[in-house]
């Protein structure tokens, strides 16, 4: 049953991140057709791609937390059953974790490129009023 749930979630975060990974494509690649140009855009899209995959997967499979499903809390303890409740209770978590994990990592990848941004506009601007005047 172990085995199961780690494929289970294992399958559900890659879907989830492929998922985002798809919806957040279109926008990540003009970001990086403006950053770095339209020739080493794609490089990077796939890099941006791959590493939203990597960080939704890790985030959703939870190896730490399924450990608890192997072994007894305490000696004489019982061990936890996979039942019905729990499989649900761990489909979510795994979604979610996906999710909070891959939101964090678009965050600082949005306000990187925002700050990348702000000085690619600058340099482009100075550049202009010194052509200019």
């Amino acid at each position: 049953m172990f085995l199961s749930l780690l494929l289970a979630t294992l399958l559900i975060s890659l879907a989830v991140s492929l998922a985002v990974g798809a919806t957040f494509r279109v926008p990540i690649g003009r970001i990086l057709e403006r950053l770095v140009g339209v020739e080493l855009a794609p490089a990077w899209r796939r890099y941006v791609f791959f590493a939203v995959v990597i960080v939704g997967v890790s985030g959703g499979v939870r190896i730490y937390q399924m450990e608890r499903y192997l072994s007894t809390e305490a000696p004489g303890g019982t061990q936890l059953v996979l039942d019905r409740d729990r499989w649900v209770l761990e489909v979510y978590g795994t979604i979610m974790g996906s999710l909070q994990s891959m939101a964090w990592m678009l965050l600082v990848f949005f306000l990187v490129s925002l700050v990348a941004y702000v000085l690619v506009r600058g340099f482009e601007m100075r550049r202009e009023r010194k052509a200019d005047g």
